[in-house]
């Protein structure tokens, strides 16, 4: 959801000279005091006590329905914005409210049309185009979202949050320049949000920026250690620099980041899986295995992982467990043909040549990859002259 704002006070020039002598209107200033200061309860009793004294004061109904949804009762905020739009139809705050709680509750074409009635009542109201391009994005219409968004941020430059909901479009849109622009102006305006940074650091990821993702991320935490979406983030971060670094050679960088990436999310099977990876071509296997039994744990149908883990004893000579898991992986994922490709290398260790041309032959059918082609039949050729 968009960031709740702070609420509007009606409180004109003819209130305050009235205050004095109308009981409602100084409960209604008493309430607007409260909520000020983040007292719901003492708002709600308040405004309460402002429609003791005048029940048709509309203006109440709608700060008190407010104060309700600060407290998520969002039934009696619903009833309170129905009050008062029946006591007031022009009156674009209340039907702001009731966008903002039908957002709340995903009901978001109830959401859109009472924001399109707020707009309708109040053009300049940039809250009500940010809440209502955030239900578009939603509903996946991305254009309509940007547009309000953007109408948003015209009205009011300073609105972190529509700068917020509009990267957050564009990260759906995959468009990581553009959010990356928008959410790093809204920690300009907001330093203290952790989702900006989140996201930002989600965006960083996708460009293969892992170093600023890391950082961005780690932020995250820092502000909300409660922030279960940025831990996985980040720990995917980590994951996908270590892998960066695998490919590049950099084992002992490869191997921290990927360690990070498991302290960070010890559930991540992918992590545990890259290691292996990193393991296995340092030849490694207890260490390949260890970690290829623990991805295979938290994913059993992780097919790679039993390629992988099915290779390393083969590497190890246990040439019975290796068939076992390559061939589990060629059940996962009949067209697999590198794993064909590894059963017939450990058939071909066991010297079952048979068994081992059916698997090259396998992979000669499967594979489009012209290495592993021409490796599988020089293997066939070995075999065949024989």
């Amino acid at each position: 959801m968009p960031n709740k704002f702070k609420i509007i006070l009606f409180t004109y020039i003819t209130l305050l000279m009235l205050a004095c002598a109308n009981p409602a209107l100084e409960h209604l200033e008493q309430g607007n005091a409260y909520y000020d200061q983040g007292q719901w309860e003492e708002a709600i009793a308040e405004y309460s006590e402002a429609l003791e004294n005048d029940p048709d004061l509309a203006i109440a109904y709608c700060n008190r329905g407010w104060a309700y949804c600060e407290k998520g009762q969002w039934d009696l905020a619903i009833i309170d914005s129905n009050k008062a739009i029946e006591l007031d139809p022009g009156l674009a705050r209340a039907y702001y409210n009731r966008g903002w709680i039908y957002n709340a509750q995903e009901q978001w074409d109830l959401a859109i049309a009472d924001l399109n009635k707020a707009i309708e009542l109040d053009l300049e109201l940039a809250e009500a185009y940010n809440n209502r391009g955030y239900a578009y994005g939603e509903k996946g219409q991305w254009d309509l979202a940007i547009a309000d968004l953007s109408k948003a941020i015209e009205l009011d430059p300073e609105l972190a949050v529509a700068y917020y909901n509009r990267g957050s479009i564009y990260n759906r849109m995959e468009q990581w320049d553009e959010a990356i622009a928008d959410l790093s102006k809204a920690i300009e305006l907001d330093p203290n949000y952790a989702m900006l940074y989140n996201n930002r650091g989600y965006a960083y990821s996708n460009k293969g920026q892992w170093d600023l993702a890391i950082a961005d991320l780690t932020k995250a935490i820092e502000l909300d250690p409660n922030l279960p979406e940025a831990y996985k983030k980040l720990a995917e971060a980590y994951d996908s620099r270590g892998s960066a670094h695998g490919m590049k050679g950099q084992w002992d960088l490869a191997v921290a980041d990927l360690s990070k990436a498991i302290e960070v999310d010890p559930e991540l099977a992918v992590a545990y899986y890259n290691r292996a990876v990193i393991y296995n071509l340092q030849e490694q296997w207890d260490s390949a295995i260890a970690d290829l039994n623990k991805a295979i744990e938290l994913d059993p149908d992780f097919a790679k992982a039993y390629n992988n883990r099915g290779s390393a004893y083969s590497n190890s000579g246990q040439y019975n467990l290796a068939i076992a898991d390559l061939s589990k992986a060629i059940e996962l994922n009949p067209d697999y043909a590198l794993a064909y490709y590894n059963r017939g290398n450990t058939y071909y260790r066991k010297k079952q040549a048979d068994l081992a041309i059916a698997d090259y032959n396998k992979v000669l059918e499967l594979s489009g990859d012209p290495d592993l082609v021409e490796a599988a039949k020089q293997r066939i050729e070995e075999l065949t002259d024989k």
